[in-house]
């Protein structure tokens, strides 16, 4: 089984190669690796590794924390591994059959900032409307959002009191960012993290931006 583990290392050589060797004791076999952020002397990177069958996903936490000044983020089962290309590929995907672009761009979404979900929301007499959600997005009608409208591309804190109950249980990070303007929006959620990074929710705006012209012509 594939699991994505987030870890904060010292931001030096040799650092995640020490981190490899002590996830290689475990039998996992590392499939992609993925800086998210960098500052400050500390990296966060994504590990994408699969998991021998049987094997407990705690054993990765054991094996990266063994290594000096490593912590774990989080550690959650992942479908899927980080295609670099693929956010070109999005765009081109979008600018091919904009009549379906808001589909396409949400369904895709989640796949490039390995989010859970994604939903595009408009606004529509003072409430949200949803436009279009990708495949595994749960049901927002009720969803009253007090961050509305939207400026930039923001962390949402997810134990706020206008998040569903269902969302909470599951320890659902959240993002959302302008789609175009403020008052069209992507919401994407994390379930269960790791949480949003800064670097993340940029890429994150900067993506919903291209798509915003790319559908605007």
């Amino acid at each position: 089984m594939s699991f994505l583990i987030r870890v904060q290392l010292p931001d030096r050589p040799g650092a995640l190669g020490a981190v490899a060797t002590a996830l290689g004791t475990t039998g996992a076999d590392i499939l992609s690796v993925d800086v998210v952020e960098r500052s400050c002397g500390i990296a966060i990177d994504d590990l994408v590794v699969e998991l021998p069958s049987g094997r407990l996903p705690d054993i990765l936490i054991t094996a990266a924390e063994s290594v000096e000044g490593v912590e774990v983020d989080a550690v959650r089962p992942y479908a899927g591994v980080l295609d670099t290309h693929r956010e070109l590929e999005l765009v081109e995907q979008v600018a091919a059959d904009p009549s379906h672009g808001l589909e396409i761009f949400t369904e895709g979404v989640p796949k490039i900032i390995r989010a859970g979900w994604a939903i595009v929301l408009a606004q529509h007499n003072d409430h949200p409307e949803q436009l279009a959600a990708s495949t595994a997005a749960p049901e927002t009608s009720a969803i009253d959002l007090p961050w509305w409208p939207l400026r930039r591309a923001t962390i949402l804190d997810g134990e706020e009191g206008w998040v569903p109950e269902p969302w909470r249980e599951l320890g659902t990070e959240l993002a959302a960012t302008p789609l175009g303007t403020s008052e069209k929006a992507l919401l994407v959620g994390r379930p269960g993290g790791p949480m949003f990074r800064a670097a993340e929710v940029a890429r994150l705006e900067h993506m919903a931006g291209i798509i915003a012209v790319v559908l605007s012509r």
